[in-house]
Order: structure tokens, then sequence, then C-alpha cells
């Protein structure tokens, strides 16, 4: 059993470590209370080719695997957690395509994606259907030679940023025999007429993650934007958000480090009856319990992406990871402003930040609960 990393997988995670620390962590707090999102950041990190991580190189993607991405995502988040969630997202609407696409659909909407000139768009959610994903009603209905799109969606991440340029969906096309929805996946273009990008959500973390609601009305698509086979959108969208699962595993963790990092640089230089406050068991246990469980998370979101690299099952290892790392990204959150005491409830210091992000990794792609459930099905498969 070799935990070491490869000689590639070493030089993308120094290579974003280091863009991390030297152009997002110092000025993340500032562009959260920007009222724009940083697209000059994102550029750079398309220059580095951190959004084509896994993509096969003939597509404009960097060919290496998800091991790599997911390094890539965690030491973007240490930064801020919301670029982390970014490039979760835009990488699963590349893999979607990638996975399911034509060659020609491949052709025309991958090399931008896999380059990070435009980034992409997941969408299940809807005002009605969150952990029920089976129970979507956004409609597509074949009409000659074209799809027509009717509908809502919620909570889409990316879609309402300048750059992004197209959104895979799930909607539903009829019923089968057995009563049951035959629901497809569909590219859909943003810019094309009945496709509307509704209000941008006020979010209490993430900030530079966009999230908005969207709405298709008469919205047509010609018959080849169809993604995938007929009638298995719902189990590719799925498939993919397992993908995700381990995404936002290393999203947590890469937010806990920063937390562990700045609390036990504060517990170092804070002086409180005569010593630093480091020396005291009530912050020395918290920073290392703090250590052990990051440390438990990093080996488990790397062991799901080693399998899924691998070619082997990794819906159990997925799954646990997330409901891990996103649990333990909140306690370990909590830690931290706890460690830094008044001064961590105040927004100068960037805990704070970190708390208010902590709390949606238990809810993005999967609560914690359907996690749980997930893990419960595969142990009764086993």
């Amino acid at each position: 059993m070799d935990f070491a990393l490869s000689e590639e997988q070493t030089r993308i995670r120094n290579m974003c470590r280091q863009f991390t620390e030297g152009e997002i962590a110092p000025r993340a707090d500032e562009m959260e209370r920007a009222d724009d999102y940083p697209y000059h950041i994102m550029d750079r990190m398309a220059d580095l080719g951190m959004m084509g991580i896994p993509f096969h190189e003939e597509y404009g993607g960097g060919g290496g695997d998800w091991v790599s991405m997911n390094l890539c995502i965690e030491e973007v988040s240490k930064g801020d957690a919301g670029l982390g969630i970014m490039l979760d997202i835009t990488a699963l609407c590349t893999h979607e395509l990638e996975v399911f696409g034509t060659e020609e659909q491949k052709r025309r909407w991958l090399p931008p994606l896999a380059r990070g000139e435009k980034i992409g768009s997941f969408g299940l959610t809807e005002p009605h259907a969150g952990s029920d994903a089976a129970s979507i009603s956004c409609t597509a209905t074949l009409d000659a030679d074209e799809w027509v799109i009717n509908g809502r969606k919620q909570f889409i991440t990316n879609i309402g940023l300048g750059n992004s340029s197209i959104i895979v969906i799930a909607a539903v096309s009829g019923m089968n025999q057995q009563g049951k929805s035959i629901t497809n996946t569909f590219v859909i273009p943003k810019g094309i007429p009945g496709f509307i990008v509704g209000r941008n959500y006020d979010k209490i973390g993430l900030r530079l993650c966009a999230t908005n609601e969207l709405a298709f009305k008469d919205c047509r698509l010609p018959r080849d934007y169809l993604l995938g086979e007929v009638g298995r959108g719902l189990d590719q969208h799925l498939a993919m958000a397992q993908t995700g699962r381990i995404c936002v595993a290393a999203c947590s963790v890469g937010l806990a480090q920063a937390c562990l990092d700045a609390s036990l640089s504060y517990a170092k230089e804070r002086i409180q009856f005569g010593r630093p406050i480091i020396q005291f068991e009530g912050v020395s246990f918290k920073l290392a319990d703090m250590a052990v469980a990051i440390e438990a998370a990093r080996l488990m979101y790397l062991k799901a992406a080693w399998l899924k690299d691998s070619g082997l099952p990794y819906r159990f290892e997925a799954s646990a990871a997330k409901v891990y790392a996103s649990e333990m990204v909140e306690k370990v959150a909590s830690d931290a402003v706890q460690i830094h005491g008044g001064y961590g409830y105040m927004s100068d210091y960037a805990v704070s930040r970190y708390y208010r992000q902590a709390k949606v990794m238990q809810i993005a792609l999967g609560t914690s609960e359907m996690q749980r459930i997930v893990i419960t099905r595969n142990l009764g498969s086993n």
C-alpha cells in the first residue's frame, strides 16, 4: 500500500498551494466584500490549468487524474472555499459531457470548459425537489426536432457568473409503463431564448461563488442537445453527483486546514496569564483534535478519488468522505472561533468567514442525512 503522491500530483498540489498563498488568501476577505466576482483570479486559475486537470488533452484538458483535481480543490479552498466549490461544479459539468457526450458534443462544448475559458453548471435541484431528486418537475417535451424545456431550478452554482457558458440539467420527458418518470439530461447554452437566469441568492457564506435560480419558459433546444442515453438522465446526473461529493470533501478539508493554520498561529501569539494560550491544555487539545480529524478526512477523500481513478467502485467511499469531512469542518471552524475568543466573532479575522462557509458543506451535493441513506444502502448490498 503506497500513500505517496506521484511526482505529477505533488507538482500540481504545490503549484495550487503557491497560487493560493500568493493570490487568493491575501485578498479573500476583500474580495468577499466586493460587489463583483474575482474574474481576474479565475482567469489566472485557468491559465494554470486548474479547471481542466482530469480531462483528456485532446479536448484541452491536462490529462491528469481526480486525485490531482481534488488536491487542487483542497489547496484553493484554503484561500476561499467559494472558489473551491466553483471548481467542483465546473468539473462536474465538464465530466458529464466527457463521459456521456457524443463526439460532436464534446468537440463543441468541452474545450472552452477544460481550458477554463468558460465555466459550467450542474442543474438538478428544484423548489420542490431537493433531496428527493426523483421528484423533479422540470419538463422536456419533444416537438418535431426540438426539445421544449419548461420549469424551474434553484440553488444553481456558477450559472450567474459572466464567464459561465452552459448548464447540464435533468428534466422529465414522460412516464414509463410502471408510472415512473422518464428523465433525460440536456446541455443548455446560456443565453438561448427561454433560458432565464433569476435572482442571485444572498448567502451567509461562499460569497465568491454565485448561486442563482433559473426558469425555463418554452426554451427550445435542437434534438441533439440531449446528453447521454434516453431515459437514463437521472442516473447519469446522480453518478456525477457522487464525484462531486469527493470534491466537497476535499473542499471541506481545505477549509478546515485554513481554520487550523489560523488557530495555531493565533494560539502561539496570544498571551494570557503570562504565557501563550497554546500552552494551556484546553487550547492545545482542541488543536490536536482538529489536526487528527483533518488528516482522517484527507485520507478518506484521497482514497475515494484513487478508487475513481482506478475504475473501482467508490460510491460508499465518496459518501463516507463527504459526510465525515463536511461535519468535521463545521466542528473545526467552531473550535477555531472558540480559540480566537471574542476576536473570532469579528469579521476582521478570517476564522469568522471560515465559520460562515463551513455549514453549507453538509448541504451541498446531498445532505448528511442523504449520505447516510446512501451508505446504509451500500452496506445492505455487501
